[in-house]
């Protein structure tokens, strides 16, 4: 597996909250507060999955959804350039039957 610089996620980022089963932990107590952690929650094969991250790793997912996201902001604005050009070859072919 290559390690990448600049890497990409499709997902997003979570609070996922548990009970540990303990009981003796504040989660079993009267008040019942679970854990909490964050996550990162993604889809594989049509199937989610969901990664608990350290404090310290959220900024560096949190960026690679960042640069996924305009990644697929630019691709879906290339796909609309494709579309019209795509129109205007239709258009034309259309024109030069009709004339």
């Amino acid at each position: 597996m290559t390690t990448q610089k600049s890497p990409r996620l499709r997902g997003s980022l979570i609070v996922f909250r548990r009970k540990c089963g303990k009981p003796s932990c504040q989660c079993a107590g009267k008040d019942g507060t679970p854990h909490s952690s964050p996550a990162f929650k993604y889809s594989l094969n049509g199937v989610a999955k969901i990664v608990t991250l350290a404090p310290d790793e959220v900024a560096p997912i949190r960026a690679a959804l960042v640069r996924y996201q305009l990644d697929q902001d630019r691709l879906d604005r290339l796909c609309a350039d494709g579309l019209q050009w795509l129109n205007a070859r239709i258009d034309a072919r259309k024109a030069k039957r009709s004339s």
